[in-house]
C-alpha cells in the first residue's frame, strides 16, 4: 500500500506513521527525518538544509524530490510505502505523481491527521523541551503552521478531487487515532 501522511508539525504523523509501518510491514519515509539525518551528518544538503529549517521555511522541492526518489528506489519500498512530510504544496503534488508513475507506484490513499493548533503547539513545546528540536521552538511552529494552511490546503483539495483522501482526527490517545486511521485504510484503498 502507498500512502501519504500529511498534517502540520506535531499533529502526530510520525507517531502513526510508525505503528502504520509496523501494521503494514511498509518503509516509513519521513522527509524531515531524511533532512534531520542530512543535517546532523553535516552533508552539504544538511548545511543549506539547516538553515532554512531553522528559519522555518521549507526545504526546496528539488532536493527534497531527489532525496525521495532514491530512497523509494530502495528494495524495501517495491511494496508499498508511507510518505509523512511530502507533498506540501499543489507543485509537489504534481512532481510526486509524476515520479509515482515512473516508477509504477500509483498513491493508494492520502491520510490527513486534523489537530487544532492550540494541541500542536502543546505537543511541539513538549517534544522542544525534551529533544531540543530547533523546528520545534514554539516560534518556528507558529510560523510552520501559517505556511501549512496557506500552502497545504490546495492538497487536500487535490486528493479529495482524486478521492483518494481520508481526514483523521488526530486528537485522543495514539491507540485510538490509529484505530480511527485503521478503520479507513480498507475503504479508502478500495
Amino acid at each position: 500500500m502507498r500512502i501519504v501522511f500529511f498534517g502540520p508539525n506535531g499533529s502526530g504523523k510520525g507517531t502513526q506513521a510508525a505503528l502504520l509501518k509496523a501494521e503494514l510491514t511498509v518503509p516509513h519515509v519521513s522527509t524531515g527525518d531524511l533532512l534531520r539525518a542530512a543535517v546532523k551528518a553535516g552533508t552539504p544538503l544538511g548545511v543549506k538544509a539547516r538553515a532554512v529549517m531553522e528559519a522555518g521555511k521549507l526545504v526546496s522541492d528539488e532536493i527534497v524530490l531527489g532525496m525521495l526518489e532514491e530512497r523509494l528506489a530502495r528494495p524495501d519500498a517495491r511494496g508499498g510505502f508511507i510518505l509523512d512530510g511530502y507533498p506540501r504544496n499543489l507543485a509537489q503534488c504534481a512532481a510526486l505523481e509524476t515520479l509515482l508513475a515512473r516508477i509504477g507506484q500509483p498513491l493508494d490513499v492520502a491520510i490527513e491527521l486534523d489537530v487544532p493548533d492550540r494541541v500542536i503547539l502543546e505537543r511541539c513545546e513538549i517534544r522542544f523541551r525534551a529533544e531540543h528540536r530547533t523546528d520545534d521552538d514554539p516560534a518556528i511552529v507558529r510560523k510552520r503552521l501559517q505556511v501549512y494552511r496557506e500552502q497545504t490546503a490546495p492538497v487536500a483539495r487535490h486528493f479529495a478531487d482524486l478521492g483518494k483522501l481520508v481526514t483523521v482526527s488526530g486528537v485522543g490517545k495514539v491507540d485510538e487515532v490509529f484505530a480511527r486511521i485503521l478503520a479507513v485504510l480498507p475503504r479508502a484503498a478500495a
